[in-house]
């Protein structure tokens, strides 16, 4: 367990130290997460203390918001000023997001699929067999 939090944080290091040697717009860890999936990939199997790992560090997940929420409660005063905006970001974001994962989700599939053929309805001859 010690060894694989040990490679999950070395993989957030390195995404860390290239997002602010490049100045990329993306955040360190996800580049992180990017690399370390793609390592697995390359090597072809996930292995099992990263997986047990992993496992363990997603069934805690909702202790990581508390500092979020704490954040949250923090700035209460200025997140009611700027209320209707956060709004109207949220649900745009959000319907585009929806948008974007349909397309996506039915594209990848019409390109994973095979053709599949619809069988004809059957006669009224058919049926009475």
């Amino acid at each position: 367990m010690i060894a694989a939090l040990a490679a999950l944080l070395v993989f957030q290091l390195i995404g860390e130290v290239l997002a602010r040697t490049f100045a990329l717009p993306i955040p360190g860890p996800v580049i992180g997460m990017l690399l370390l999936v793609g390592v697995l990939l390359v090597r072809g199997a996930t292995p099992r203390s990263l997986q047990n790992t992993a496992t363990g560090l997603l069934a805690h997940l909702s202790l990581l918001f508390i500092p979020a929420g704490v954040g949250v409660i923090v700035h209460l005063a200025t997140l009611q000023r700027a209320l209707l905006p956060l709004l109207a970001t949220l649900l745009i974001s959000t319907l585009i997001t929806t948008i974007v994962t349909a397309s996506l989700l039915t594209l990848f599939r019409r390109w994973l699929s095979p053709a599949v053929q619809p069988r004809p309805a059957p006669s009224a001859q058919e049926e009475r067999r």
